[in-house]
C-alpha cells in the first residue's frame, strides 16, 4: 500500500458519491444499499462468496454439479413457446458446449452477445443419450458475470470471489473493482479499536486484516477467521455504547425515595387479590433500585396475564407516597384508557388523583388537567405521545412508566425523561422478549422477569379452523353463550383508519345479530369517542353484553373472568406476538378457555408455520423465541427506534455465544475506563463518536 494518500480515520465518513467512478447518480444507487460514507462501502460485506480459483472445463461438467466454468458466447437460438420467445444461448471453452436457457429473461438477449466472455455459476444438467453418450451441459438457474480482459479481471476470476446483494442498474462488477479500490486507498485509514489483551484473549485477528480478507478471501478458512472478528466488533461496539448508557446513569445523581421493609405487604392489603410471589420478588427489586441515589432504568418484562401492570403500579404508588408525581405513558388510545380505567378508582379510594391525557381529550378539560399537573394536585398521569406535547408540565415528575416502549423512539422517551430531574424510569413490554434482544436491544437496562402466573390460570386450548368450519365453530360458541359465558370477536385492523376494514367489521356486527338473535353484541373500535369505549367495555365486564366484536387489538384489557372464548378471524395477518396478547384476554376465570383461529383457505408457508407454533405452545418465552426466528431481528424489532445502529454482520441468532463474549469484554472494559480516556481505547471511542454522530445526546463517552 506505499504511495497511498495518508487518509484519516475521519476521512473513512466523507460521502462515498466524490470516489472515483462514482458520482451523484451511482451514489444515489448505492444509498439504495445503504452506503452512503466510504466506511459503509468497507463494511459492506458480500453475502457469499464463489471459488473462481478453480473454474471448471465444460467437458468435466457432470450431471448435478454446481460449478463455476468460464465460457464465450458461439450461438443464440431463439424457441417461440405459446407464452412468446424463449432464448438459449450456446458458450463454448474449447473443451465442449454449454446451452444456458434464459425462462423470462430474453432481455439478456442484448447481453450474451456472440464472442463475449463470461462466468457461470449454478447446477448443470447433462443429459444421455439412449446408447449412454454424454450430450449437452445445460443450465437455468444461474448467476452470470461479463469478463472485459482488462487488469481489473483478476479481482472478478482465477481467485475466491465475493458476492454482494445489488440493485438494479449496479452491476456487480462495478461494486467488487469500487470496493477492491477503495480498499486499497483507505485502509490504512482503519485503525484498531480492539485493545491487544481481547484480541489474545479470543484469538481474535487484526481488524485491516479482517476487512481486506471479508472482502477478497486468499482461501475459505481466512474468509471464516475475518467474519468471526467482524462479528466480533459488531457486538463490542453496540455493547461498549449500552455500557457507557449504564454506566452514565450510574454516574448522575438520582432520586433517593424512602420505602419501608413492611411496603409490600401493605401495599397487597389494598388489593383484592394476593400478589404472586415473583410479583412480590419484583416489587422489590424496582423498591430496592427506588431507594439508591441514581436513576433507576429497568424493564420489567412477564407473559400475558402475569400482572405487569399492578407491579408498575406499586412502584408508582411508592413514588407518589414519597410526595413525586409519576408519568404512564402508552402507545395508543385504547391502552391509555384502559390503564386509567383500571388505576383510576384504585388510586383514588386511597386518596390520590390520576388523570387520563390523550390527543382526544376535549379541550376545556385538558386546560384543567395542565393546571392541576402543574400545581401538583395530579399525582398520577396516563396518557399517549399527548405527555410529551410541550405545554405539559410537571409540578414533581419522579416517576416514569413507559409501556410497550419499543413502539416510541428514542426523542420521544427522552423527551419525557426531560420533564422531571433525572426520574426513575420503568419500561414494561407487551410480551416476553426472547434473551437475546434482551442483551442487546435492552442491554443497557436491569431487567426484572416475572416468570410466574396467578394462581387458578388454566391453560388454554388452541385451535386452527379454516372457513369450511364456520357453522361449527357458530355452533360451539352458541353452546357456551347458552351457558352464561361470555365471548371475543376479534378482526385484524391494518391501520385503523381504514375504511373497508371497519365496514367488514361493521357488517360482521350485523352478521352475528342475525346468527345470535337471543344475546346481546357489543362492536369495540378504534374510532368510538373514549368514553363509548369505556362504557361498553364496563357493559361487557358487568355481563351486558354476550359477545364482544372489535376491530382492534384488546392487547390490556379488564380482567373479564367470565369471557371463555375468543375467535380470531384471520390470524394470519397477526404477528405471532399480537396473537399470543389476545388469547391472553381469555383463560382468567374458572373456566376452560378456548382460542379458535378461523383462517383463509391459502396460507402462506410462513404463516402456516407461525399459527402451528401459536397453536402448540401457551408459553409466551417460547412464543418470543420463535417469532424471533421467524421474523428475523431486524423484523422483530426496529433498532432504529432505539438509536442503535444496524449489525453490519452478526447475526443475534447464530452468533449469541460471540455477543455474550463481546457484552463481558466491553461491560469490563467501561467499568474499568467508563469514559474511555485511555490511549489504547482511543480509536474506539472514535469508532463511536462517528456512529452516532446527531445522536450524541443517546450516549456519553467522556
Amino acid at each position: 500500500m506505499e504511495g497511498c494518500k495518508n487518509f484519516l480515520f475521519k476521512d473513512l465518513f466523507s460521502p462515498v458519491q466524490y470516489l472515483k467512478s462514482v458520482g451523484p447518480n451511482r451514489a444515489r444507487l448505492l444509498k439504495r444499499l445503504g452506503i452512503s460514507t466510504i466506511f459503509d462501502l468497507l463494511t459492506y460485506y458480500p453475502f457469499r462468496y464463489e471459488d473462481r480459483s478453480h473454474l471448471y472445463l465444460i467437458a468435466q461438467i457432470k450431471n448435478g454439479d454446481e460449478k463455476t466454468i468460464q465460457a464465450v458466447v458461439s450461438r443464440q437460438i431463439i424457441v417461440m413457446t405459446r407464452r412468446g420467445p424463449l432464448l438459449k444461448v450456446v458458450m463454448t471453452d474449447g473443451t465442449g458446449e454449454v446451452i444456458v436457457t434464459c425462462f423470462n429473461q430474453f432481455y439478456l438477449k442484448d447481453v450474451f452477445t456472440i464472442g463475449k466472455a463470461f462466468i457461470i455459476n449454478g447446477k448443470f444438467n447433462r443429459k444421455f443419450s439412449a446408447s449412454g453418450r454424454s450430450g449437452k451441459a445445460e443450465i437455468s438457474n444461474f448467476t452470470y458475470e461479463m469478463l472485459t480482459k482488462d487488469e481489473d479481471d483478476l479481482i472478478h476470476t482465477n481467485r475466491i470471489v465475493p458476492i454482494y446483494n445489488i440493485t438494479k442498474n449496479l452491476n456487480m462488477r462495478f461494486l467488487r473493482t469500487l470496493v477492491k479500490r477503495t480498499l486499497d486507498e483507505y485502509l490504512p485509514a482503519l485503525s484498531e479499536i480492539l485493545p491487544i489483551n481481547i484480541r489474545k484473549n479470543h484469538n481474535l485477528c487484526e481488524e485491516g486484516f479482517a476487512i481486506k480478507n471479508i472482502h477478497f478471501p486468499e482461501n475459505f478458512q481466512t474468509a471464516e477467521e475475518s467474519k468471526r472478528r467482524l462479528v466480533f466488533d459488531d457486538f463490542f461496539v453496540l455493547q461498549t455504547v449500552l455500557a457507557l448508557n449504564r454506566s452514565r446513569v450510574k454516574e448522575s445523581p438520582g432520586i433517593t425515595y424512602e420505602v419501608s421493609n413492611q411496603f409490600v405487604d401493605e401495599f397487597e392489603s389494598l388489593l383484592p387479590f394476593t400478589l404472586t410471589n415473583a410479583q412480590r420478588r419484583v416489587i422489590n427489586e424496582i423498591l430496592k433500585d427506588m431507594a439508591i441515589p441514581r436513576p433507576m432504568n429497568r424493564l420489567l418484562q412477564g407473559d400475558v396475564g402475569s400482572g405487569k401492570t399492578i407491579v408498575a403500579a406499586a412502584s408508582a404508588y411508592a413514588a407518589i407516597k414519597n410526595g413525586y408525581q409519576a408519568a404512564f405513558m402508552a402507545p395508543t388510545e385504547i391502552l391509555a384508557e384502559q390503564h386509567f380505567i383500571n388505576l383510576h378508582n384504585f388510586l383514588a379510594t386511597l386518596g390520590m388523583k390520576s388523570a387520563l391525557l390523550i390527543s382526544g381529550t376535549a379541550k376545556k378539560e385538558r386546560k384543567k388537567i395542565l393546571q392541576n399537573l402543574s400545581s401538583g394536585a395530579i399525582n398520577l398521569l396516563i396518557g399517549t405521545h399527548a405527555l410529551i406535547e410541550e405545554d405539559v408540565s410537571f409540578n414533581r415528575l419522579g416517576f416514569i412508566i413507559i409501556d410497550e416502549q419499543h413502539k416510541f423512539g428514542v426523542m420521544q422517551r427522552a423527551s419525557l425523561r426531560s420533564k422531571g430531574l433525572n426520574p426513575d424510569v420503568l419500561v414494561m413490554t407487551a410480551t416476553p422478549i426472547p434473551r437475546t434482544l434482551a442483551l442487546t436491544v435492552y442491554g443497557d437496562l436491569d431487567i426484572s422477569v416475572i416468570d410466574e402466573l396467578p394462581p387458578g390460570r388454566k391453560r388454554i386450548e388452541t385451535t386452527l379452523y379454516t372457513e369450511r368450519k364456520r357453522n361449527e365453530t357458530q355452533e360451539l360458541i352458541r353452546n357456551e353463550l347458552r351457558q352464561g359465558r361470555q365471548v371475543y370477536v376479534v378482526y385484524p385492523l391494518i391501520e385503523e383508519s381504514e375504511k373497508v376494514d371497519l365496514k367488514s367489521a361493521t357488517e360482521e356486527f350485523n352478521r352475528l345479530n342475525k346468527v345470535y338473535p337471543e344475546f346481546n353484541i357489543g362492536l369495540l373500535h378504534g374510532r368510538l369517542p373514549s368514553k363509548e369505549k369505556e362504557s361498553i367495555m364496563q357493559e361487557f365486564k358487568n355481563k351486558k353484553i354476550d359477545m364482544l366484536v372489535s376491530t382492534t387489538v384488546i392487547e390490556v384489557g379488564i380482567d373479564i373472568p367470565n369471557a371463555s372464548i375468543m375467535l380470531i378471524e384471520h390470524p394470519e395477518r397477526f404477528g405471532l406476538a399480537q396473537l399470543h396478547q389476545l388469547r391472553g384476554r381469555i383463560g382468567r376465570g374458572e373456566y376452560e378457555s378456548l382460542c379458535i383461529l378461523l383462517a383463509g383457505l391459502r396460507l402462506s408457508a410462513e404463516a402456516r408455520q407461525r399459527i402451528k407454533a401459536f397453536v402448540q405452545t401457551n408459553d409466551g418465552f417460547e412464543i418470543a423465541e420463535v417469532d424471533l426466528r421467524l421474523r428475523g431481528p431486524g423484523e422483530f424489532i426496529g433498532t432504529r427506534q432505539h438509536g442503535m445502529p444496524d449489525l453490519k454482520i452478526a447475526d443475534i441468532l447464530k452468533d449469541v455465544k460471540i455477543l455474550e463474549i463481546a457484552r463481558q469484554e466491553a461491560f469490563n472494559l467501561v467499568n474499568m475506563d467508563p469514559h474511555l480516556l485511555r490511549d489504547e481505547h482511543r480509536q474506539l471511542k472514535e469508532m463511536i463518536k462517528f456512529f452516532y454522530r446527531g445522536r450524541e445526546s443517546l450516549i456519553k463517552v467522556g
